[in-house]
């Protein structure tokens, strides 16, 4: 336990430390926007340091995939959150970012409330199945909930809105990769499963979520500081995978009061800490 718990602290510092790269990037790279999209693709692709970093993301979503085998979701979601912290760190150390008090309180509140998430999934009640309805649902509403922010002129020039939408895009693809892998381990053998997969939108939508998350949280990085934007967009990304998955994989909340009042008080909290840091600039 003590081993693949170590390599998810290794995971949680390898992500951090790709996003910090890649932010440290930030002002010097186009974001990539209308017609100069692919041209600004191919910008990020060629710089050597945000290259690295997103090669540190994969090695380091690899180490966490390897942490899952040995070690419980929930334990690990708290170690994970250390990323969280420690690119918080290293960005008022080295990138000389600052926060107001309001801020503050709002990646606190957002450390908080993935840690009370986390100590509420051993209790919950086993998903039921694939709702395919449901989950294109689950999408419409997603995509609204990305868009809304880019309503305000605020959020989109300082780059909220983008760092929302990534959360949000991160998260569907995670409800796109849930469906994909229960599809892969559903009772028949691994190949035939594996084809099948193939011929479902899921892997599909997995893949473009998760590219368009990226780019956004990109974006938000060239506006905004990360101080604010990974956070905001890690908190997302942690919530909307378990709210959808209570609408489109008939998850339920937990039968335990403690868990369960600890599952709604992730939401809120994330809702609130969410609003701090779209809000509290001084």
């Amino acid at each position: 336990m003590a081993l693949f718990l170590g390599l998810g602290l290794v995971a949680s510092v390898m992500l951090a430390l790709g996003w910090l790269l890649m932010k440290s990037r930030a002002q010097y790279l186009v974001p990539a926007r209308g017609r100069g999209f692919l041209t600004a693709l191919r910008g990020w692709l060629r710089d050597r340091v945000w290259l690295a970093g997103l090669g540190l993301q994969f090695l380091g979503y690899a180490l966490y995939l390897l942490a899952l085998a040995g070690a419980p979701v929930s334990m690990l979601a708290v170690v994970m959150q250390g990323g969280i912290g420690i690119f918080v760190l290293f960005s008022v150390i080295y990138l000389h970012e600052q926060a107001s008090l309001a801020e503050w309180t709002g990646i606190a509140g957002v450390v908080a409330a993935m840690a009370l998430l986390a100590a509420s999934l051993d209790e919950a009640a086993a998903a039921t199945g694939l709702e395919a309805r449901r989950l294109v649902i689950a999408s419409i509403l997603g995509v609204g909930f990305a868009v809304a922010p880019y309503l305000g002129s605020r959020l989109r020039r300082q780059g909220i809105a983008a760092a929302f939408a990534s959360g949000i895009f991160f998260g569907l693809a995670s409800l796109y990769a849930k469906a994909a892998m229960d599809a892969l381990t559903d009772g028949a053998a691994l190949l035939p499963n594996a084809i099948a997969v193939l011929h479902t939108p899921w892997p599909y939508l997995a893949a473009a979520a998760n590219i368009a998350g990226l780019v956004l949280l990109q974006n938000s990085f060239h506006w905004s500081r990360g101080i604010v934007a990974m956070p905001l967009s890690s908190a997302l990304s942690n919530v909307v995978p378990i709210a959808g998955g209570m609408l489109a994989f008939n998850e339920h909340l937990p039968d335990a009061l403690m868990p369960a009042a600890a599952r709604i008080l992730s939401f809120a909290l994330t809702i609130a800490s969410a609003a701090l840091l779209a809000l509290g600039r001084d």
